[in-house]
């Protein structure tokens, strides 16, 4: 058990010195609480740990005062390859440190986020993967991959990781296609990808979201999107969900149990917008553009393209209604966008991370449900400090 800090100890003398709160009155002020503040109210007694628990399950405004966490994942690109990170909680407006655990010890492999929740190292020897709120547990798979690869897609359905494109050049096969079965801990060669990703079979290239069943990949160029089911290996498609020619760049993700694209209107070297679509899944699996969710509005779209000459380059992280869109060229600003049943709500945050003159290193932006549970234990390992 974590040893009460200051602010704790100041609750502490302030029950001790006050009139006790019991109750409703005292869930009723709990409620108000953002949930990093929460934490250090289930220390102060057993009542207001279970006040606490109770405030959670039944405060009408938990959407507001508990939102998805940011995780900005950074990568020193020469040995020893520390990582760090830091966190950002929407609802609270404060950034976090986290002491990450290093996944794969003394090795070049790069740290990757292919969809929003999966942090990943892959090298031609090992696999590590992360799942968990605060990525504090890594499971690393027993052995090497099938094929030798430098920029695959990676997406994880389930309990199975599937690994695809990205191969080295002289592969047999630069669309091949494997999945390791954290259950069995073994790899499987499936079906190579379709003969359309030939010439982008990258994650560079290609944008990947997933849910319970399926992985879902689109060429961010063209629009082309296909599905994938690791249960029976089977590729769906070709979808195309390029809205219109004003369209030059497109990425996927999910948003409250909905696929959605992000699309970005005019040139490259002449950004003139960012629309978000919903995207409809048919009972056949087939995939179209339903409707526009919203549109960035322009003082946030300055902020997105930086001031950075590099052509930009759009990354998406997603989790319940909130959408983050960050400028890979330039992340110094990060854009958030909540889906509401009347539109979307835009706001932006500055990336201390890339304020902290760690643009020379390699950056990964992740999106997650973060819990009392999660950051407890993250205290306990003392991974997270709460000032």
């Amino acid at each position: 058990m974590a040893k009460p800090n200051y602010k704790q100890k100041q609750m502490n003398k302030v029950v001790e010195d006050e009139a006790p709160l019991y109750g409703d009155v005292l869930e009723s002020v709990l409620s108000k609480l953002h949930l990093i503040h929460l934490l250090t109210a289930c220390h102060v007694s057993k009542s207001w740990n279970r006040a606490v628990s109770s405030s959670l399950r039944s405060s009408s405004n938990n959407r507001t005062r508990i939102k998805p966490w940011l995780i900005v994942h950074t990568q020193t690109t020469r040995f020893p390859y520390v990582l760090s990170a830091r966190a950002y909680d929407p609802a609270s407006h404060v950034w976090l440190d986290i002491v990450p655990t290093p996944p794969i010890n003394y090795i070049s492999a790069p740290i990757r986020s292919s969809h929003s929740s999966l942090l990943y190292m892959l090298s031609p020897s090992k696999l590590a993967f992360s799942v968990d709120a605060l990525h504090l547990e890594w499971h690393h798979a027993d052995s090497a991959p099938l094929v030798w690869r430098t920029d695959p897609i990676v997406a994880m359905v389930g309990h199975r990781v599937v690994v695809a494109g990205g191969a080295c050049d002289y592969e047999d096969d630069p669309l091949a296609v494997e999945i390791y079965d954290a259950k069995t801990r073994t790899w499987d060669a499936c079906d190579s990808m379709p003969a359309i990703f030939k010439d982008s079979a990258a994650s560079t290239w290609l944008s990947v979201a997933a849910d319970e069943t399926r992985i879902y990949v689109t060429d961010k160029c063209s629009g082309v999107t296909y599905s994938f089911d690791p249960e029976s290996k089977t590729w769906f498609g070709p979808y195309y969900l390029c809205p219109d020619r004003t369209v030059f760049s497109s990425v996927i993700g999910f948003a409250n149990g909905n696929l959605i694209l992000a699309g970005v209107v005019g040139e490259a070297e002449d950004v003139k917008g960012v629309k978000l679509w919903e995207v409809k899944v048919s009972d056949d699996e087939s995939l179209e553009l339903k409707k526009i969710i919203g549109e960035m509005p322009e003082m946030m779209l300055e902020k997105l393209k930086g001031e950075s000459d590099c052509e930009p380059s759009i990354g998406i992280s997603c989790m319940g209604s909130l959408v983050c869109l960050h400028n890979s060229a330039d992340p110094s600003e990060m854009i958030l966008c909540e889906i509401e049943n009347r539109g979307c709500r835009w706001t932006s945050i500055r990336n201390e991370v890339a304020s902290d003159g760690t643009r020379t290193q390699r950056m990964v932006v992740t999106c997650t449900n973060v819990g009392l549970p999660d950051m407890q234990k993250a205290v306990q390992v003392g991974a997270l400090k709460i000032l």
